[in-house]
């Protein structure tokens, strides 16, 4: 039987250069040389999507390898101190401690991982995102295995007529569903369409029970009274033979989808998808990107990448979402620009509104305290 391979993808914000905009070429290399003189991998390849370094590694030591998850703490703790060297903004930032717990989950960094047998042709797409957040990937995972518009797999691959199954995350109630397609498809959309709060982790085939993808879950976390970390959500789709076509997996992007995060955080943004070259967002720090890159799996060798959405057919998607982009923009710190004001918990904003909290009166008084005056100022006349 032959020997299951791990892909995992793990993803941290190191230090921007400049602000929030992309990677320094030294931090790049530093994290290749951690990598490269580890015995643990079969394979890897470090790149980047905007001010985020990406990781990407086969090994056999199965998902959340404490060994693996620790090569990659010490890769991010060496380029922190290149960050820190060079005065990158917000160096460090992902890592919310100075000391591995055996997982970087919950730790700062994003992580996507799946172990599988590499079937006889093994295509993979790893999607990178940055200035966005996890729900970025719920529409875009709906149109690649559920929706017969985008994927016509499902309609004529008996592969993949059966459907799939969603499991979905509760990031609030850190609770997880998984719902079975095509015949719970409506049930699935009550959730996911709230991307804030329900997340796809990921996908599976009910024809074979395979993982088909996986997604980066992590939120900020709450760290010594304020939010800290990024989102910056990752995704690994297995592609072909009974699973989403690669074009049918890249399609969902050529139609930009809003997502929240873009400056600060606080803004509503369209998906543009970019190649690396183009991954650096400085409008507004933005708007949000989204890079694809493909890869052939060989004996747990990453033959590539290829660069997708380098593909002069997504120019259009690139141009409708500068024309969105140009449009929300108009609308300033106004709603649906502005996040609701829930989600803005997670930003600078409540120390603003505290400092603010003492000014605001019940408006029953301060009606009564009108009337009163309106009384003196009659009687005075």
């Amino acid at each position: 039987m032959p020997e299951k391979i791990t892909l995992t993808v793990i993803k941290a914000d190191i230090g921007g250069w400049v602000g929030h905009s992309s990677v320094h070429p030294r931090l790049l290399e530093t994290a290749k040389e951690v990598l490269a003189g580890s015995d643990l991998l079969v394979d890897f390849h470090v790149t980047h999507v905007g001010d985020d370094i990406n990781l990407i590694m086969t090994h056999h030591r199965g998902v959340d390898s404490p060994e693996i998850h620790h090569l990659a703490w010490n890769a991010f703790l060496r380029c922190t101190e290149v960050a820190r060297e060079m005065k990158l903004y917000g160096a460090g930032q992902d890592l919310l401690s100075d000391a591995f717990s055996g997982n970087v989950r919950g730790m700062g960094p994003g992580v996507a991982e799946m172990e599988f047998e590499e079937r006889r042709s093994e295509p993979v797409i790893i999607f990178m995102a940055d200035k966005t957040e996890p729900g970025a990937w719920n529409l875009p995972l709906y149109k690649m295995f559920a929706d017969p518009f985008n994927t016509i797999g499902l309609v004529i691959d008996p592969k993949m007529h059966q459907g799939f199954r969603f499991e979905v995350y509760d990031l609030v109630e850190n609770k997880r569903v998984v719902f079975s397609l095509p015949e719970e498809m409506y049930d699935l959309l009550v959730f996911i369409g709230a991307p804030g709060r329900y997340c796809i982790k990921a996908v599976y085939s009910k024809a074979t029970g395979e993982i088909a993808a996986v997604s980066s879950t992590q939120r900020l976390n709450f760290l010594a009274g304020r939010y800290v970390g990024k989102d910056d959500p990752v995704c690994i789709v297995r592609c072909q033979s009974g699973l989403p076509a690669v074009g049918e997996a890249l399609e969902p992007f050529a139609h930009p989808h809003l997502v929240a995060g873009w400056m600060r955080g606080s803004h509503v943004g369209p998906l543009m998808p970019v190649s690396v070259a183009q991954s650096a967002p400085t409008r507004f720090d933005g708007p949000p990107r989204v890079v694809a890159l493909g890869f052939q799996l060989a004996n747990g060798k990453l033959i590539g990448p290829q660069d997708l959405f380098a593909d002069v057919a997504f120019d259009q998607a690139r141009r409708l979402a500068n024309e969105v982009a140009s449009y929300l923009r108009q609308l300033g710190p106004f709603e649906p620009h502005r996040l609701p004001l829930e989600d803005m918990e997670y930003t600078t904003l409540p120390e603003v509104m505290a400092r603010l909290k003492h000014r605001f009166t019940k408006v029953a008084q301060g009606v009564e305290r009108e009337v009163a005056a309106a009384r003196e100022e009659l009687g005075a006349k």
